[in-house]
């Protein structure tokens, strides 16, 4: 997904929802702080979004501009409508959401999880193609680990998965070679 292609959707699902406001949550919030990502970091071709006075409207906004909807099929990329509680966030996100607002948004904001904000979400979650996503962040230096360890002192998780997390973080970080 390219930065257009996310602004097109935060434009559509504001205007689905009568939210002046979209949060967006997934891999693809990348594109709020990074509009220029890395291509590996841009293959989904979802994002996954929720009206922020609105949450409630997440599923008409799948419905009419998800998978397999008229708006996947001609522009091929959509919005997954997704809730407040679906990503595991470390405390104070909120206030530092990254804002995406311009011509191309027609006055619809998105808000755009930090990239540190969003790393510990994949981290948590733990699918196989979120930490390849974390591992590239890494790789391209795009995050800090201290600053991933500090934002996982603040998430709100049992300490098994806080250590396995840590290791998680660790393992993209590697010692420099001698």
């Amino acid at each position: 997904m390219k930065r257009s292609e996310l602004e097109h959707i935060i434009r559509a699902a504001g205007t689905i929802a009568g939210d002046r406001q979209i949060v967006i949550i997934g891999s693809q919030a990348i594109l709020g702080q990074f509009p220029e990502a890395p291509l590996a970091l841009l293959a989904s071709m979802e994002a996954d979004v929720y009206p922020k006075s609105k949450p409630e409207l997440a599923d008409v906004v799948d419905g009419s501009i998800g998978e397999g909807s008229l708006f996947h099929e001609r522009f091929g990329y959509y919005a997954q409508g997704v809730g407040p509680k679906t990503a595991t966030l470390p405390k104070g996100w909120q206030r530092r959401l990254v804002s995406v607002l311009n011509a191309n948004t027609n006055g619809i904001e998105g808000l755009c999880l930090e990239v540190h904000d969003l790393a510990i979400s994949k981290y948590v979650a733990g699918r196989e193609k979120d930490l390849m996503f974390t591992r590239e962040l890494a790789r391209c230096m795009l995050v800090s680990k201290a600053k991933l360890l500090a934002r996982l002192a603040a998430t709100s998780v049992n300490s098994a998965l806080k250590k396995l997390v840590a290791g998680r973080i660790e393992r993209d970080f590697p010692p420099p070679q001698a």
